[in-house]
């Protein structure tokens, strides 16, 4: 069976699927599976197409003591039990700066233009090229694809690209890239299936997860995101501040006596809602809270949300339909609700007993702008993204030998 192997590498999980490719280059899940607590409690777990459990085991530390390990463990697990020798993998890459626009077929040169992007992406990009190095040393020979969270939003136009700098930092790459974009990418691609009526018209889609961002989508293009430069930008997230004013970096720096290393560790990992609630970063935790922070906490995120979908509507120029997806967007009904109130003012009219219920459509008949649950599937986008960049690569391999 020809299969396609998909990686999204964290700090301390490396997620995985495997994908049967059948006729005319359709994909199936056939596996999914992830190795989670690197370096503290190596768990692998893993699923078969129908949802079957094939593997639940644990690891000594030092056994899996990072993610080059991890995928070694993961990698022989496919290999020798699964009998899963993959065409190709695809890795999701959260940054791929100015110069990637597109998915890209990895060598060594590309791993070195990537690592020059990790201080744009340091809770990202380092994780997302460790499993990428390990298999370029121990098997040179199989075709990697590397699929960019920022290529979606290069759509943007000039205005929407440029902060209000000096020239020179934008040519030099200091502009406002969006993230996430494998999430909006496989929303676009998927609503003319789901709900062809909105599927070329303006569209505010929330991927409101740990990482939360939302995107001004029109004629299925990218036109404004709220993240800019880094995955720091827009919505308060789990650990991520959002919108912040640059003079709170200075405060910090020259008041607080932080250090550049320092702030960027805080700015990623002690912010958002785990830094306003004192409790956790978890949306779930958080509901379940009667702590005053904890509400807070999800007030700041609430009310964002509904000030950035005002923002984004005047990018678009009005709004057609509103889309939530991603962890939080897909499965928290009472966030859904508290954020539907916000967008009252564009006619907006939540449908209660479905949006309980989790159904694709939760606005009411009479509301004036519909509003969308539709599940993201961004390993599925890597795939096809992987998959494609392979046949185009045989095709032309192909024509070069009829040539010669």
């Amino acid at each position: 069976m020809d299969t396609i192997l998909v990686v999204n590498a964290g700090s301390s999980s490396v997620k995985f699927q495997v994908y049967s490719v059948e006729g005319e280059g359709t994909l199936r899940r056939q596996i999914k599976g992830q190795m989670d607590g690197i370096g503290t409690r190596p768990r692998l777990r893993a699923s078969g197409a129908n949802g079957d459990s094939r593997a639940d085991r644990c690891y000594p530390i030092e056994a899996v003591a990072n993610v080059p390990a991890a995928m070694e463990v993961a990698g022989d697990w496919l290999r020798n039990e699964m009998q899963v020798n993959p065409l190709a993998v695809g890795h999701r890459v959260v940054h791929g700066g100015a110069e990637f626009d597109r998915p890209v077929l990895i060598d060594h040169g590309v791993v070195a233009r990537l690592d020059r992007l990790v201080p744009l992406a340091p809770l990202h990009q380092p994780h997302n090229l460790a499993p990428v190095r390990s298999i370029l040393v121990n098997f040179p020979k199989l075709p990697q694809v590397a699929c960019f969270d920022t290529a979606f939003h290069r759509t943007h136009s000039a205005v929407a690209d440029h902060y209000a700098i000096p020239h020179q930092l934008h040519s030099e790459g200091v502009r406002r890239y969006g993230f996430h974009g494998l999430s909006y990418e496989y929303i676009s691609k998927t609503l003319p299936q789901i709900a062809p009526e909105i599927a070329n018209r303006r569209i505010i889609v929330a991927h409101l997860g740990s990482g939360a961002s939302m995107c001004a989508i029109k004629g299925g293009q990218s036109v404004e995101s709220t993240m800019g430069f880094t995955a720091l930008d827009g919505l308060p997230m789990g650990t991520r501040p959002g919108q912040l004013d640059p003079g709170v970096v200075l405060y910090l720096m020259s008041e607080k006596g932080l250090s550049a290393a320092k702030v960027q560790d805080f700015l990623y990992r002690d912010c958002g809602l785990k830094g306003l609630s004192g409790i956790s970063n978890d949306m779930r935790e958080l509901e379940a809270s009667d702590s005053f922070n904890a509400k807070l906490a999800i007030d700041c995120f609430v009310y964002r949300i509904g000030l950035n979908a005002g923002m984004l509507a005047a990018a678009l120029q009005g709004l057609d339909a509103f889309v939530f997806t991603a962890g939080i967007g897909e499965n928290s009904a009472g966030i859904r609700a508290r954020v539907a109130e916000h967008l009252g003012w564009f006619g907006v009219t939540l449908d209660a007993a479905e949006n309980a219920r989790h159904a694709r459509l939760i606005s009411r008949p009479d509301s004036a702008i519909p509003v969308y649950v539709v599940p993201t599937d961004e390993e599925l986008m890597i795939a096809q993204h992987t998959l494609a960049l392979l046949m185009n690569g045989k095709s032309h391999d192909s024509r070069t030998k009829r040539v010669s």
